[in-house]
């Protein structure tokens, strides 16, 4: 599970019909405690109504994922997992 920070929005008309109806977000992956990108922005898949500017967990578990997209053989790599109160990462990023 890493923390990261929705940058974006992807839409796509042509897709896997496992990402059908899905909202796809891009995300950057941070760093210890929140400061600078760890690595190449990734493509998600959530559920949880995140934003643009929203901090977020994601994971790349493969059983979670095929939990909620509802079927086991699908080509998502990343989802999110939760939203981060962004009060409670500012101060995580102080300690």
């Amino acid at each position: 599970m890493l923390n990261a920070l929705v940058i974006g929005n992807a839409t796509s008309t042509l897709k896997h019909e496992s990402m059908t109806g899905r909202k796809l977000l891009i995300v950057q992956p941070l760093g210890p405690g929140n400061r600078g990108a760890d690595g190449d922005p990734v493509l998600t898949v959530d559920t949880f109504g995140a934003g643009i500017g929203d901090y977020v967990m994601i994971s790349s578990d493969g059983k979670y994922t095929a939990g909620i997209i509802g079927q086991r053989a699908t080509p998502v790599r990343w989802s999110v997992v939760g939203i981060i109160d962004s009060a409670k990462s500012r101060t995580q990023s102080a300690e």
